[in-house]
């Protein structure tokens, strides 16, 4: 190997430690911020965290029908399906800069927490 050309050990090692906190704080910052998701018109609305966790689940009056509860349960499962996909967006913008588009590779290389945020 040439002069200059060698693996500079220390400093990978603190480009991870940086990324590392990087990525901490991403994190964070999705499990604090929420997002919501809706189906039916509004008529079911559903807020998940920026980590995909179910928090809330807002039914409006009109969507009840006691004899027609397949549509309600369809309802839920579309605007929490809705929401989940709101958070996986959120996840991506906030973990872009810290993998730097690289998601896939870094999860696959043990990075905790990575791959249920971008999976």
């Amino acid at each position: 190997m040439q002069p200059g050309m060698g693996l500079d050990l220390q400093r990978l090692v603190m480009q991870a430690q940086k990324m590392q906190d990087e990525m901490a704080r991403a994190q964070q910052a999705l499990a604090d911020a929420t997002v919501t998701g809706s189906a039916g018109g509004g008529l079911v609305v559903a807020t998940v965290t920026g980590a995909g966790e179910l928090t809330a689940l807002e039914i409006k009056p009109e969507a009840v029908d006691p004899t027609d509860t397949e549509t309600l349960a369809d309802l839920i499962v579309a605007a929490v399906r809705d929401a989940r996909h709101n958070a996986d967006e959120l996840a991506e913008e906030a973990m872009s800069p810290v993998t730097g588009g690289f998601g896939d590779l870094a999860g696959g290389l043990g990075l905790p927490g990575l791959p249920g945020l971008l999976g």
